[in-house]
């Protein structure tokens, strides 16, 4: 089977809407663009679409979208990118969308790398803002070298040492389900007290998981890729090395709405404020999901399911004139 993201390093695309946040909503706006017959873009500042729900939970069971008793996270996020496949958007994963310039007939984006979006509408659907990890020592010589921030495929890490570190809801769940799948794990935490829900805590605790807690990473060390880290037992002072060939660095991730303050958006509490149609006040841009904000909002991955599709239909019309608001019934396509 073809790999269904087709990521680019192209530094200009000309299409139809950009979407802003490759997150649950943003992978359905994409879908529902090239249900409108309009070619999209997704942007994301992670290097992995999935935004909360890949980076944050992605073993995790989601009990609240429709059609599903349940789905773990990753497979939700991998079967709304295979949803939107057919109609071939594109990615742009690792860019942030920084500068933006509106026109009577269009819109460009840029983002922080360079790369260059003219569109004839935006869609912003970023959660709640730009996801940056927090750092490890010596991490940006090892990013994509060994250091990962989240395991979207948990047999990527099939028969490797790994150290895994953070003591959340991630880390805990990578720990316990690469169990059988990697040769040897441990899990270091900063403190004695985790995050992480407490019967996977105690799942974690009474497996061959090594876990140690008031330890921290001093140094990644390796010649090109990681080989080995050093930590360090900040409770009995002693530091020793692991050898891995994988660190997974679950220490969670700051959010901030970034570069989108500087766009003339009414934002309130880092919420982006729209109207029933996901319009924001630029003609143009639109919004849906967990980043936006209007009476009566419940933030929840159906909600912003809806609002998706209510943003792509209210965008239809903007980008070309003959198309109509309403799209049809998919089951008479």
């Amino acid at each position: 089977m073809t790999n269904p993201i087709q990521k680019s390093s192209t530094e200009r695309h000309d299409v139809d809407l950009l979407i802003i946040g490759a997150g649950p909503a943003g992978l359905y706006c994409a879908y529902y663009a090239g249900f409108r017959g309009l070619r999209s873009v997704l942007i994301d500042s992670l290097d992995e679409p999935g935004g909360q729900v890949a980076a944050m939970y992605p073993e995790k069971l989601i009990f609240d979208v429709p059609g599903f008793p349940a789905v773990k996270g990753q497979d939700l996020v991998d079967n709304l990118v295979e949803q939107a496949a057919p109609f071939e958007p594109i990615y742009l994963l690792g860019h942030r969308a920084e500068d933006l310039v509106q026109d009577d007939d269009h819109v460009t984006v840029r983002s922080h790398k360079g790369a260059e979006v003219v569109c004839k509408a935006v869609v912003i659907t970023g959660g709640i803002g730009t996801f940056t990890p927090r750092p490890l020592p010596d991490a940006q010589a090892f990013e994509g070298r060994g250091l990962r921030y989240f395991v979207p495929k948990l047999d990527e890490l099939a028969g490797q040492d790994i150290l895994i570190v953070g003591g959340g809801d991630s880390a805990f769940d990578w720990a316990f389900n690469l169990q059988g799948l990697s040769r040897r794990i441990t899990l270091i935490h900063r403190r004695d007290k985790f995050r992480a829900h407490e019967h996977t805590v105690k799942q974690v605790l009474a497996s061959p998981v090594e876990v140690l807690t008031f330890t921290e990473v001093v140094r990644i060390i390796g010649n090109g890729r990681v080989e080995a880290v050093e930590i360090h037992n900040k409770s009995t002072d002693e530091s020793r090395t692991l050898e891995v060939q994988a660190v997974v660095a679950a220490l969670g991730f700051t959010a901030d709405l970034g570069p989108l303050k500087k766009w003339g958006l009414h934002i309130e509490k880092r919420q982006i404020l729209v109207d029933t149609n996901m319009a924001t006040n630029h003609r143009r841009i639109f919004a849906a999901g967990d980043i936006t904000d209007y009476p009566g909002k419940v933030r929840l991955i159906a909600t912003g399911f809806g609002e998706a599709a209510t943003a792509v239909n209210n965008a239809a019309p903007v980008i070309n004139p003959d198309l109509n608001l309403f799209p049809g019934h998919s089951s008479n396509q």
